[in-house]
């Protein structure tokens, strides 16, 4: 599976990802621009000595990367979402899609992708959680709903 991040802005919170997608096999997909630069000491701590486990790879847009991967299903964590992340089916080559902290995805894209849309509910007066903790609830259960492959 695949993770994208849209344009983040938090170092800590990129490394926390990034050590997540080590720990599951995942690979990661930064969207420039990026609200920092990958020679962050914050960037690094946060993402301790697991970065050499993680393909990383960078994209000038989300049209590019879309581009290249034409024939994947994508997901889109948003608190716009109707569905919760729960009722998608993910599959072994699906991406799912985050936005920048402060600002969440685009309206475009979401618009273009309602279908695709999932949430994770919250109670009504919260505006969103933290994003590596958003990462990690989808992954779980992205991988929970595979069984789990190749982790032990």
């Amino acid at each position: 599976m695949h993770i994208v991040l849209y344009e983040p802005e938090i170092p800590q919170n990129t490394g926390n990802i990034a050590r997540t997608c080590a720990a599951t096999g995942l690979y990661l997909h930064l969207i420039k621009p990026l609200g920092f630069s990958t020679d962050d000491r914050y960037l690094k701590r946060a993402g301790l000595d697991y970065w050499d486990l993680v393909d990383v790879q960078y994209h000038d847009s989300f049209q590019e990367l879309r581009e290249k991967y034409k024939k994947n299903t994508f997901f889109y964590a948003t608190t716009k979402a109707k569905k919760f992340y729960t009722e998608a089916i993910y599959n072994p080559d699906d991406f799912l899609v985050f936005g920048p902290e402060t600002r969440g995805l685009p309206e475009e894209i979401l618009k273009d992708n309602e279908l695709y849309c999932v949430r994770i509910p919250m109670i009504s007066q919260s505006r969103s959680l933290n994003l590596s903790n958003s990462v990690a609830i989808l992954v779980y259960e992205a991988l929970r709903q595979q069984n789990f492959p190749n982790l032990v």
